[in-house]
């Protein structure tokens, strides 16, 4: 059982500030690498940081873990916090989430693959042709750090 399902144990479905790590993998063609969720929509892998795992740790794991992929060195782009993030779950559980976004175009080894249980389908995109569900943070994280994301990939 992760943190956060022992967290919910005791506190039930009260809102609380989770941390959450996304990681923007740019290949060498440029490409921004994303996943698409169960639920239809696309966005960048990562998860929700365990006890004891720093944020760089938690990226690389959810990273491999959703994407099947070792990567490299991480920059740190941005973070996202605040009441416009608020979530509240179809199961009533509630959250404010600090979600903070690297960026790597380090891709080391693996084989690209969906995990099959948090996405179905896992791919790279130009930054001109990303797919029409998008989720709205990582929209707004693409639109704003566009430059930082796809200039020339020797800068990570």
């Amino acid at each position: 059982m992760g943190y956060v399902e022992s967290l919910r144990k005791v506190i039930g479905h009260r809102p609380v500030i989770l941390v959450g790590i996304a990681v923007a993998i740019i290949n060498e063609n440029g490409e921004i690498l994303l996943q698409k969720r169960w639920n239809g929509s696309w966005g960048l892998p990562g998860g929700l940081m365990e006890l004891g795992e720093s944020a760089e740790e938690t990226g690389r794991r959810e990273v491999r873990e959703e994407t099947g992929l070792r990567i490299g060195q991480m920059e740190l782009i941005a973070v996202f916090s605040g009441k416009k993030y608020f979530q509240k779950l179809p199961n009533g559980d509630q959250f404010y989430p600090v979600t903070i976004v690297y960026l790597t175009k380090e891709i080391q080894g693996g084989i690209l693959q969906a995990d099959g249980m948090e996405s179905n389908e896992v791919k790279f995109f130009k930054p001109d042709a990303l797919p029409a569900k998008l989720h709205s943070v990582f929209y707004d994280l693409i639109q704003e750090k566009k430059d930082i994301l796809f200039e020339a990939n020797d800068s990570i």
